[in-house]
């Protein structure tokens, strides 16, 4: 394993703190529709979570719990700072678009010039905005 390094102002070198992001914690008022979204939807799965003293689920990619679900009796619409969305690395861009668009889901659809990077844009069952990336099957523009 390779150590990564950060360049600090005046040519100093330490190891970098981050490495990647873990997961996201949504707070919702409906578990079963949050992970049905989540599970039909996004085709994560859920899996093992610990025993906290409030309800909630883990979705998984693979062995990585990716979407914390935290219920809550009430959801505060508060902002969260200046994020706007996250954004969640993807495959099968035109299988996507169409699961969504037979499930009556609205999203948006955007490609990002000269990175051949498809973006797809949806909300969650909270609100929460997902933008989904496609790299490798990005849609060409004409």
């Amino acid at each position: 394993m390779t150590s990564r390094a950060t360049k600090q102002k005046g040519g100093a070198v330490r190891p970098a703190m981050i490495s990647g992001l873990d997961h996201i914690n949504v707070e919702t008022t409906d578990l079963e529709a949050s992970i049905a979204f989540y599970v039909q939807v996004l085709n994560l799965e859920v899996g093992p979570r610990p025993p906290f003293d409030v309800d909630g689920a883990w979705l998984y990619v693979d062995d990585q719990p990716i979407i914390h679900l935290v219920v809550r009796d009430a959801v505060e619409t508060r902002s969260t700072g200046a994020i706007h969305h996250v954004a969640i690395k993807a495959a099968g861009f035109e299988q996507v678009r169409q699961q969504f668009e037979e499930l009556g889901l609205d999203f948006d659809v955007t490609v990002v010039p000269d990175l051949n990077v498809t973006q797809v844009f949806v909300d969650d069952p909270n609100g929460v905005k997902l933008e989904l990336n496609f790299y490798e099957d990005s849609v060409q523009k004409p």
